[in-house]
């Protein structure tokens, strides 16, 4: 595979960003060897500078369910660039987006747009914060909800892919208040919330883990988190960053019944342009400004191109058959992907929730932080960086999650298959010669 000309780019980049990225998650530092430069993507191939093809399944870290420039999207975009790029005022775009989110969630009676899910999960917080009159949060190991110093500590996501246990950087009278739980760890919460749970202002959660691989919600766990939360006067945040409308039309929560007090999301509604939002019950979001005093704002909330992608994004969505489509395709790529490793007794186990899906090398079960750290990251190594020769380009960790697109052809996922039992032999072999 040739990469002179991303290897040349890297050099480049180095000099003028950290690390030669702008975003840590975008390095190779947990794989080895240097990023590829994408040139441009279709369907569900991406192409990086080289001219070597790819099929994709990291899907810009989520949003592109439908794949990469699906024509429909490229056109609304390109309609409205024309007419300008940015007012800093109120579009009609941005009353039909709100409508169609409202619709989809009905727990988001009103809401506010921003440019990023940091962005939508610090402002829920914030508020979160202002309406109750509490200072202390609680989150999940392994949980990773935007980097804002609150967040940040044992999170997912980037910080445990390159192992940093604790982001230097954070004021540690801010970090007392965020108190950290096991992921699934109903009883946890029970202890916690029976001792300080008038001083907790919310609770926020990934109701799928993603950001540490994909882990599910054990049975009743959603279920505890809001019994607690409604009996303290905490407010639940389910942040759906990236399972809002990759789930369901309705995100996790139409998947598990479960109905949080503020939702956050980002990711599809942007329709691969920079979106989120945060929204609830209206007697809470009325705090928000200009109605009330917990203050946020952003010059580029609702921009006019990106509400217009995430607006044909989600008319698209709303269409019938096209979770069950979603369904049918990964559950076939991942029953595919067990055989591989059941076939060769490789340890692994596999995770998946609709077109959300990992897999880890540990034969453990895959339920909190804990279990996802017992991967053999020396094996994810080798079957990524032979994934990547055989044209599969997955997230450089093995800590993230993977995403299948309506883009995936059949043909794709048995190539991928194939492609995948190839690389495990290779990544058994080299595992066997070096020990």
């Amino acid at each position: 595979m040739k990469r002179k000309k991303s290897e040349r780019l890297f050099a480049k980049a180095q000099t003028l960003m950290p690390g030669g990225v702008n975003s840590p998650v975008r390095a190779f530092k947990a794989v080895g060897g240097n990023p590829l430069f994408i040139a441009k993507a279709s369907g569900s191939k991406i192409y990086d500078a080289d001219g070597n093809k790819f099929i994709d399944y990291v899907a810009s870290w989520g949003p592109l369910i439908l794949g990469h420039a699906h024509p429909r999207i490229v056109k609304a975009i390109a309609r409205y660039a024309a007419r300008g790029t940015s007012y800093g005022a109120p579009t009609e775009l941005e009353i039909v987006m709100a409508e169609k989110v409202s619709k989809a969630i009905p727990s988001m009676e009103t809401l506010r747009m921003v440019s990023s899910g940091t962005e939508a999960v610090m402002s829920a917080i914030r508020l979160a914060r202002g309406y109750t009159g509490r200072n202390k949060i609680v989150k999940f190991e392994g949980c990773y909800h935007g980097h804002a110093d609150s967040l940040l500590v044992k999170a997912g996501s980037g910080l445990l892919s390159l192992g940093i246990p604790e982001c230097p950087g954070i004021v540690p009278e801010l970090a007392k208040f965020t108190l950290n739980l096991p992921y699934n760890g109903a009883g946890e919460v029970r202890e916690l919330f029976a001792r300080e749970g008038g001083e907790i202002a919310c609770v926020i959660v990934e109701p799928v883990a993603g950001n540490m691989g994909v882990v599910p919600p054990q049975p009743g766990f959603l279920k505890t988190l809001r019994e607690v939360t409604r009996k303290s006067g905490t407010l639940l945040i389910f942040d759906e960053v990236i399972t809002g409308f990759r789930l369901s039309l309705g995100g996790a929560q139409e998947l598990y019944n479960i109905k949080p007090d503020l939702t956050c999301l980002g990711k599809i509604i942007g329709g691969g342009l920079p979106a989120g939002a945060y929204g609830g019950p209206r007697k809470i979001m009325e705090s928000v400004a200009p109605l009330g005093p917990v203050y946020q704002a952003g010059t580029l909330s609702g921009n006019p191109l990106a509400m217009a992608a995430g607006i044909e994004m989600l008319n698209l969505m709303s269409k019938k058959k096209v979770y069950a489509d979603l369904e049918k395709k990964s559950q076939k790529l991942c029953d595919g992907l067990r055989k591989n490793a059941e076939t060769l007794g490789i340890p692994a186990r596999f995770t998946r929730v609709g077109s959300m899906f990992s897999m880890f090398f540990t034969d453990k079960e895959i339920v909190d932080y804990a279990s996802v750290k017992t991967s053999d990251t020396e094996m994810f190594k080798r079957y990524f960086n032979a994934m990547l020769e055989e044209g599969i380009y997955l997230a450089p960790s093995q800590f993230e999650a993977g995403f299948v697109s309506t883009a995936h052809t059949d043909e794709d996922i048995e190539t991928t298959v194939s492609a995948a039992k190839r690389a495990l032999k290779k990544a058994k072999t080299c595992n066997k010669m070096n020990r």
